[in-house]
């Protein structure tokens, strides 16, 4: 497809489907329930439930930033057009900043930097790290600067929507290299608090760069859903095209590849100096059930959806694109789930009620935030100075 005619280009006003509505408040409902009864009846599972499922949407958010943040950075054309999608995405900063201030609450139920009594327990190093009142200024201060920076750069993105002032376009370059040096120390910190120090003992020096890949390789799983699914709705046509589809196929294929080295670099080093303080956090994985798990990762985040993703065809065809990106998506959980669960149980826990009930009410508030500023907004950042660059992209190889 190269360029249109500008008769081909349509957009019209987003509004929700009425099915999406209904599942978005069905889910709110069910995530409300679930952590009532959870916070009385079982607040051990509710918490290791909240925190996969909060870190999780927190990564899509965050990875949407990013996306947004290195596309101004290397003034890339070709996403004029699909970037406001990504915009949308990052609406849920508010949210992510709230729900961390509710994760407080379980810091007794999941660390042992959160227990009085175990604290005196952790090496000296650590204590000062890990004082509570650090680690929660920690994550304020990514929460809110997260915020703040989704404010000005989406902010500045519709502004240009109303005024066509190119200059916003040229602010948002020098914003986007702040905000990928502040992601770059903080969502670091912010894994390393909220997930490596469930294993106090433990530490790997790759660990945010993990959690990193991940979160980018299911943020564009969930951005060629949203693309292919735009691309065939009545509110767009022309704006978003197959070559904008094939580009977030290779950025798909580009992170899976870039997980799994990540992935394997920890591994084989840890393995081959064998020091048992950082062993346990792989023997905790191979025993009592988790080898599976762990074999499970290999196959279906890294194997699968490579070599899938490898012939030209298979990034341009809808149904291809969208069970692998649904595959990514379920393996985003599936990691998480592996690095949460492990600390607490012997065994693998049943997947039940806690996961899933808790995993809607975040999927709800997620899809809430992103359907209304998509509702409230252009779906096309149309006054964008690169948009004709988007418009005439084309794909070679």
């Amino acid at each position: 497809m190269g360029s249109h005619s500008h008769q081909e280009l349509k957009i019209s006003k987003f509004e929700a489907p009425q099915a999406l509505k209904s599942a978005i408040y069905t889910f709110l409902v069910i995530g409300i329930i679930t952590f009532a009864l959870g916070v009385f009846k079982n607040p051990e599972r509710l918490w290791t439930s909240y925190l996969t499922a909060f870190f999780y949407f927190a990564s899509l958010a965050c990875g949407a930033m990013f996306f947004i943040a290195f596309n101004h950075a290397a003034k890339a054309g070709w996403s004029a057009s699909i970037r406001r999608f990504a915009e949308a995405m990052t609406s849920y900063f508010p949210v992510m900043l709230i729900s961390s201030l509710v994760l407080i609450l379980g810091f007794k139920y999941l660390y042992a930097w959160g227990n009085p009594e175990t604290f005196h327990n952790l090496a000296h190093s650590k204590q000062i790290y890990l004082q509570p009142w650090f680690v929660i200024t920690r994550m304020l201060i990514f929460g809110l600067g997260s915020w703040y920076f989704g404010k000005l750069i989406v902010g500045n993105s519709l502004k240009q929507d109303n005024n066509g002032d190119h200059a916003l376009t040229y602010k948002n370059l020098s914003l986007s290299i702040g905000y990928i040096a502040f992601f770059a120390i903080f969502f670091t910190l912010f894994s390393i608090d909220l997930m490596m120090s469930l294993l106090p003992t433990w530490y790997s020096t790759i660990y945010g760069i993990y959690c990193f890949a991940a979160a980018i390789q299911s943020t564009m799983a969930f951005l060629a859903i949203v693309i292919v699914w735009m691309r065939n709705s009545p509110w767009l046509s022309g704006y978003v095209t197959e070559e904008h589809q094939h580009d977030i196929g290779k950025f798909l294929k580009g992170f899976t590849v870039f997980w799994a080295y990540i992935a394997f670099s920890q591994f084989i080093l840890i393995w081959y100096a064998n020091i048992p303080e950082e062993t346990e956090f792989y023997i905790l994985r191979s025993l009592n059930g988790w080898m599976p798990v762990s074999f499970a990762l290999l196959i279906f985040r890294f194997i699968v959806p490579f070599l899938t993703l490898l012939p030209r065809g298979s990034k341009r065809n809808n149904t291809i694109l969208v069970s692998i990106s649904v595959l990514v998506l379920v393996m985003q959980y599936v990691d998480l789930y592996w690095l949460v669960y492990p600390n607490f149980y012997d065994g693998v826990p049943k997947f039940g009620g806690w996961e899933i009930g808790i995993f809607l009410g975040f999927a709800g508030l997620f899809l809430l935030t992103m359907t209304k500023f998509m509702t409230k907004h252009n779906l096309v950042a149309v006054q964008d100075p690169r948009l004709h660059e988007a418009l005439k992209h084309h794909v070679s190889y």
